[in-house]
């Protein structure tokens, strides 16, 4: 009777990586009205917002993404009389030294509109941060699925309802044109189009508005979003007051709530500008595969003591009758006999001396 059966790491094991995605798609409503904000967390720090999937009080909430704003200090905007300008320079500086790095000098670097940080040009300065629950994004957000929607006119509808006027934000190169120089991993650059409505982009074209680092899960969107035009925006310049302010919702310029606005204030603001949020996620499932190969001439006795009754085999009627045994389980076990591993099949597997088999026992981390 076979007790153990050594396994050949190169004959009876491989080891596989498969990615699988989940559809993750939030509605305004969620983030703007369903709940009443009951499901905003708002801290006494007063450096970033909280959304959740339910009232945040509650055992079922989830946390789905924080919501910050920030400005580098040399953005044109940055100024010490700025409502909380001290946090929201640390915000900028924090966010771009962890997922931009530093250059050559030590400074830390900031966030580049085209993603080629050595070859200069313009850069995101005064931006909103989206940093989206491990929950939702899993190992990664998947390359080229990310899409946000914004309404961006004056004549907007609070609580999710429908807003005049769209911009869609997506990283529709992703797939293939992502980056890679970041030290949280690979980023793609996103872009700004016309959704629905009224025309509100200042031209016919794809801007570039944001960066969408992937592994991360962190969105790092342009206030230009918001802006006109003769303002260095990408709206046409008979938008100019796109951003809500205050419990009369009343409208506003985005630097001004930038700089005269608290954050956890701006973050309302940008909430209730969302119209849609979708992405796929992305989870690594890394797998190794056993081949537990059984000979015709093993495991054809049990060592269960119900497969004796008075010294006589259960499963024989006659002494010339083949021996009979049922696989339930298969056992894993290291080099000194401890069991690290247990599989179980979904029947009972009857062998014989006639018959072989293979069982395939996957283990999945």
């Amino acid at each position: 009777m076979t007790t153990y059966s050594d396994l050949n790491t190169q004959d009876d094991q491989i080891i596989t990586r498969t990615l699988l995605h989940e559809a993750i798609p939030l509605t305004g409503t969620i983030v703007s009205g369903t709940y009443a904000d009951l499901n905003i967390k708002d801290y006494a720090h007063g450096m970033f917002q909280s959304v959740y999937d339910y009232p945040y009080l509650s055992s079922s909430a989830n946390h789905i993404f924080d919501i910050a704003v920030g400005y580098s200090p040399s953005s044109p905007l940055s100024a010490s009389t700025n409502n909380q300008h001290a946090k929201k320079t640390n915000i900028y500086s924090q966010m771009a030294q962890v997922l931009m790095g530093y250059d050559a000098t030590g400074s830390i670097l900031r966030f580049d509109q085209d993603g080629n940080i050595t070859g200069g040009g313009d850069k995101h300065n005064d931006v909103m941060f989206f940093n989206f629950a491990r929950l939702l994004s899993k190992d990664e957000i998947k390359k080229g699925s990310f899409s946000m929607e914004f309404g961006v006119t004056n004549a907007f509808a609070y609580g999710g309802a429908t807003f005049n006027s769209r911009v869609k934000i997506t990283d529709f190169s992703g797939s293939n044109g992502f980056l890679v120089n970041s030290p949280t991993g690979e980023y793609g650059i996103l872009y700004a189009t016309q959704s629905a409505g009224t025309t509100v982009l200042k031209g016919n074209q794809r801007y570039a508005v944001g960066l969408l680092f992937y592994q991360a899960g962190v969105a790092v969107i342009s206030g230009s979003v918001f802006t006109q035009e003769s303002e260095g925006g990408i709206l046409n310049n008979a938008y100019n007051d796109v951003l809500m302010s205050g419990s009369s919702h009343s409208s506003e310029l985005f630097s001004a709530v930038l700089t005269g606005s608290s954050i956890k204030a701006a973050a309302n603001n940008i909430r209730n500008r969302l119209y849609n949020l979708q992405f796929n996620n992305t989870i690594e499932l890394n797998s190794s595969i056993y081949f537990c190969r059984i000979k015709n001439n093993e495991y054809n006795y049990s060592s269960n003591p119900t497969y004796l009754s008075s010294s006589q085999l259960r499963v024989k009627q006659v002494s010339t009758d083949m021996p009979v045994s049922y696989i339930t389980t298969v056992g894993l076990y290291n080099v000194n006999n401890e069991l690290l591993a247990v599989a179980k099949l979904s029947e009972p597997l009857k062998k014989t001396p006639d018959t072989e088999f293979t069982i395939r026992v996957r283990l999945d981390y």
